[in-house]
C-alpha cells in the first residue's frame, strides 16, 4: 500500500484526493457502504480471535497460496488506479470525466471490483481462518447491488457510457457476468 500511495503522491496526487472522499452522494450507497466495512473489519478480526482461540488449523502451503492471490488483487486495484484517474471511492461523475474503455476496462466494466474481490476473499485464508470466510462471503453480493446502481448513475450521467456497455458486455467476471 505504501508503494501505490507513493506513486501517486509522485504521478497523481489529484487522484489521491479524490480517493480521500468518503461521503456518498448517492443515497443507496451510503447503506451499500456501511456493510462492506462491517465485512472488511469482520474479516480482520475474527482471525485474530480465530489465531487467538485456535479455531482453524490452515496450512501454511495454502495461507502463501492466499497471500499471493491477495498480492494479485492488489495488483489489479493498482493497475485499474493507473488507468483510470476517476476512480472514485464514492459513485459520482466528475467534471470532464471520459469513459476509460482500454487496459483492464476493455476485459470488464469493473475491473476495481474484480480487484477486491480477489484480494478480499482469499484474505481470511491468508490470515489462517477459515471462520472469517463466512462475513466475507457477502462480499460479492454488496458490490453486485453496488454496480448495478453505479451502472445507473455513469448511464445517465457519463457521456459515451451506454455504448461503452455495449461494447464491454461483462461488468466483473469475464465470460460470465
Amino acid at each position: 500500500m505504501i508503494f501505490a500511495i507513493l506513486y501517486f503522491l509522485k504521478k497523481n496526487p489529484r487522484f489521491l484526493k479524490c480517493r480521500t472522499r468518503a461521503k456518498e452522494k448517492e443515497k443507496q450507497q451510503n447503506l451499500l457502504s456501511i456493510f462492506p466495512t462491517a465485512i472488511f473489519l469482520a474479516g480482520f478480526i475474527i482471525p485474530g480471535f480465530d489465531y487467538r482461540f485456535a479455531w482453524s488449523n490452515v496450512p501454511v502451503y495454502i495461507v502463501m497460496t492466499a497471500d499471493i492471490i491477495v498480492l494479485l488483487g492488489y495488483l489489479i486495484i493498482f493497475f485499474v488506479f493507473k488507468q483510470n484517474s476517476y476512480a472514485s471511492r464514492i459513485i459520482e461523475v466528475s467534471k470532464n470525466q471520459k469513459v476509460i474503455s482500454t487496459g483492464l476496462y476493455r476485459i470488464v466494466r469493473h475491473p476495481m471490483y474484480l480487484g477486491i474481490l480477489i484480494m478480499f476473499l482469499p484474505t481470511p485464508i491468508a490470515l489462517g481462518s477459515y471462520w472469517a470466510l463466512i462475513p466475507v462471503s457477502v462480499l460479492p453480493v454488496l458490490l453486485i447491488l453496488r454496480i448495478l446502481n453505479e451502472e445507473i448513475v455513469l448511464s445517465d450521467n457519463l457521456q459515451g457510457y451506454k455504448e461503452y456497455c455495449q461494447k464491454t458486455r461483462f461488468r466483473l467476471i469475464p465470460f460470465i457476468w
